[in-house]
């Protein structure tokens, strides 16, 4: 027997089977298929629970995360070899744009400066800007009595700026580096409101830990379009709109919608049509 003939049989058949796997649902993983790597790496946050949470045991969750996965399956990857990596509000572009990352799906409101910079996918979810109190404060009725009032959000996001500028310029602006540290503020008596997106401030206000303690102020002072955000020119943006049109079309979202946010009670809007920003 020809030993350089068997060892081209055998590389032959090992080439064969890793393309038979790769050809059957979600097999492999990693960033699209055509950039022969192994894994997919994705940018999350870390500490928004319903959102992107990080927990204990090193597992993930949140309705990002279902997104997320369910994208990365339709790209063609396996969810177990999804690597998650935290993305701040302040690090979503730079994340992007050195490449840290395939695709970013945290909380990331489509909006004109940040479009300058990514290419965003979507919108896969119409949240709105609103507020959390501690539940005993019945001083903030209206947006306008956050004047002179110390408000919290997180450095990077849109949202405390949104207040300061067009709604309540007397505020207090506090930029903490994640919004833990804004719900401690709150709780501790340091910080008198926390602003983000009410499908935020809902995932936090329904944690065990802070059951009863806040509530939110029922304000719609914005539209936030949550889309996935890809380097600039990048052809994902097209795959994951098929992907996400096909997740709102199959069933997919309502029920990552209802598990992420339904023991909260947070009334989401119906799923947005894919492409449509909502001004």
């Amino acid at each position: 027997m020809n030993p350089l003939r068997t060892g081209r049989s055998l590389t032959a058949a090992a080439a064969a089977v890793v393309l038979s796997l790769t050809s059957v649902g979600f097999a492999n993983a990693g960033v699209p298929r055509d950039h022969g790597e192994d894994e997919i790496t994705v940018g999350i946050k870390f500490d928004q629970p319903g959102i992107g949470l990080k927990t204990p045991d090193g597992t993930y969750t949140g309705f990002d995360v279902d997104v997320a996965t369910y994208v990365a399956e339709e790209l063609g990857h396996d969810p177990s070899d999804i690597v998650w990596k935290e993305a701040k509000s302040a690090d979503r572009e730079t994340l992007l744009q050195r490449g840290d990352v395939d695709f970013v799906a945290a909380s990331y409101s489509i909006n004109d400066e940040r479009a300058q910079k990514v290419d965003f996918a979507g919108p896969y979810l119409l949240a709105h800007q609103d507020v959390l109190v501690r539940a005993d404060d019945d001083s903030v009725k209206q947006p306008s009595d956050l004047n002179d009032k110390k408000l919290c959000s997180v450095t990077g996001s849109t949202s405390a700026q949104n207040v300061k500028t067009e709604l309540a310029p007397d505020a207090q602006l506090q930029e903490y580096g994640g919004y833990s540290e804004c719900l401690t503020g709150l709780e501790n008596g340091v910080i008198d409101a926390v602003t983000t997106d009410d499908s935020i401030l809902a995932g936090y206000a329904s944690q065990d830990e802070f059951k009863g303690k806040f509530k939110l102020g029922g304000f719609e002072m914005s539209n936030e379009n949550y889309g996935i955000g890809v380097q600039k020119g990048s052809d994902l943006k097209e795959k994951i709109d098929t992907a996400l049109r096909k997740m709102v079309a199959d069933g997919s979202w309502d029920a990552a919608v209802e598990k992420n946010f339904g023991p909260a009670g947070y009334r989401n809007e119906p799923a947005p049509e894919i492409g449509v920003v909502v001004k």
